[in-house]
C-alpha cells in the first residue's frame, strides 16, 4: 500500500508561525495529512452545540475519537484507536473505527453463490473471508466532504471485481454527531450487478475513561433472546440457539468479566465473546438493541439500528503483547469491545438467514447509532 507523508507534525515553522492547535482528544490534523494509494487523507472534527467532539479520518472511514462527558463532567475518549495515519496503515486488521465492507464479519470458505455464479473472496481468517478481505473498505481512501460542523459525508465506489465481489457498488456513510451526544451512522448503497452488502462499524469502545484498562468490569444487555451458534471457526452452525439460561443471556445486564471465561463451547470457539446476537428490536431504530455501562467513569453507551443483528466482541484477540494506541497508551487484552449492527454471518451461504443480497434498483440502508449519556 503506498503511502506519502505529505506534512509533518504541527508546531512552529521557522518564521514562527502559531502552533497548531490540538483537538479535544489530542488530535493534531496533521498527523493525518498524507496520501495513500494516491489519494489525500485528512482528520475531520465533529462538534456538536454539548461541546462533544468526534474524530473521522477518511482512510478506511475511522471513526478515532468520540469525546463525551463523564458523571463529574470531565471529557473522556470512549473509543481506541491511533494519532496518526502511518499507525492506520501500517496495522490495518487492527480495524479500529473502520468502515467494514463489502461484507461484514465471516463468508466461509471465501465463497457464495448468487444467481447460479460462484464467487471467490479472499481467504483471510481461518480459510474464510473475513471483514471483505485484507483489502476491505476499512483500508481504502474514502472521498470526503464535511458537510457542517456536525456532519460527514464519505463517499466510495468498490468496483466490480473487487476483492471477488460482483457489481460496481456506490456507497454513501454519514457520520453525523448530534446534540443529545450521538454518533449517527447511516449507510447507503446502490449497485449495478446482483451483489452482496453488509456494512457496519469496528469502533473499539472503553467507556472507563481509564487509559491501557480492559474492560472486564464494563456491564452490557443485549435485547435478544437467540444468538447465532458457531463452528470452532466460527462460522455460524445455520441453527439459531436460545440465550436462556446461560452464558449468552444478556437480556439483564451482565458485567462483561462474569462468565466470559467459562467452559461453555460457544466461548471457548470465540476465546471469549465474539457472537452474533438476534435482535428483539425487530428493525426499530428507536428501541434499544444494547447497552453498555462503567461503574468508574459512568458513561452509558447505547446502540440503536435497523439491522437484524449486533455482533458482540470482547477484544479478545487485541494483541497481548501490548499495542500501543493515541497518547502511547499500550492497549491490553480485552482492552475494549466492539457492538457491530448487521446481519448474520455468512448469511450468502445460509438461505434461512435474513437476505444480505442487494440488486440493481434498490436501495441498501442501514443505520447504527451510538448514543451517550452518565448514570
Amino acid at each position: 500500500m503506498a503511502m506519502c507523508m505529505l506534512l509533518s507534525c504541527g508546531g512552529k515553522s521557522e518564521k514562527g508561525a502559531a502552533t497548531e492547535e490540538a483537538t479535544l482528544s489530542g488530535l493534531m490534523k496533521s498527523d493525518f495529512v498524507s496520501e495513500v494509494d494516491g489519494k489525500p487523507t485528512a482528520l475531520y472534527v465533529l462538534k456538536n452545540k454539548k461541546g462533544a467532539e468526534a474524530c473521522v479520518t477518511n482512510w478506511g472511514g475511522r471513526l478515532v475519537s468520540v469525546m463525551v462527558p463523564d458523571k463529574n463532567g470531565k471529557m473522556t475518549d470512549v473509543v481506541l484507536g491511533y494519532d496518526n495515519i502511518a499507525q492506520y496503515v501500517a496495522f490495518p486488521d487492527n480495524n479500529y473505527g473502520g468502515l467494514i465492507g463489502r461484507y461484514g464479519n465471516r463468508i466461509a470458505n471465501g465463497k457464495f453463490t448468487l444467481d447460479g455464479t460462484e464467487y471467490q473472496l479472499p481467504q483471510n481468517n481461518n480459510g474464510h473471508c473475513l471483514h471483505g478481505g485484507p483489502k476491505g473498505y476499512h483500508a481504502v481512501v474514502w472521498d470526503a466532504k464535511q458537510i457542517d460542523d456536525q456532519t460527514l459525508e464519505l463517499t466510495y465506489l468498490s468496483k466490480d471485481g473487487e476483492a471477488g465481489f460482483p457489481g460496481n457498488l456506490n456507497i454513501k456513510v454519514i457520520y453525523k454527531l448530534t446534540d443529545d451526544n450521538a454518533v449517527d451512522i447511516k449507510y447507503e448503497a446502490t449497485t449495478d450487478k446482483p451483489t452482496v452488502v453488509n456494512l457496519t462499524n469496528h469502533s473499539y469502545f472503553n467507556l472507563s475513561g481509564v487509559p491501557g484498562s480492559q474492560i472486564m468490569d464494563h456491564t452490557i444487555m443485549i435485547d435478544a433472546d437467540t444468538y447465532v451458534p458457531v463452528d470452532s471457526t466460527l462460522i455460524p452452525t445455520s441453527v439459531l440457539e436460545p440465550v436462556e439460561g446461560g452464558p449468552m443471556d444478556l437480556r439483564q445486564p451482565v458485567v462483561v468479566g462474569a462468565h466470559i471465561d467459562d467452559p461453555f463451547t460457544q466461548l471457548v470457539y470465540g476465546g471469549g465473546y465474539d457472537h452474533n446476537w438476534v435482535l428483539n428490536t425487530a428493525g426499530d431504530i428507536n428501541k434499544v438493541a444494547a447497552k453498555v455501562v462503567s461503574p468508574t467513569s459512568g458513561i452509558v453507551m447505547e446502540v440503536y439500528t435497523n439491522e437484524p443483528g449486533i455482533q458482540f466482541y470482547a477484544g479478545n484477540s487485541m494483541a497481548k503483547a501490548g499495542d500501543k494506541g493515541k497518547l502511547g497508551v499500550v492497549y491490553p487484552h480485552r482492552g475494549a469491545l466492539c457492538l457491530e449492527t448487521q446481519h448474520y454471518p455468512d448469511s450468502p451461504n445460509q438461505p434461512s438467514f435474513p437476505s444480505v443480497v442487494l440488486r440493481p434498483g434498490e436501495k441498501y440502508a442501514s443505520e447504527c447509532i451510538y448514543k451517550f449519556s452518565v448514570e
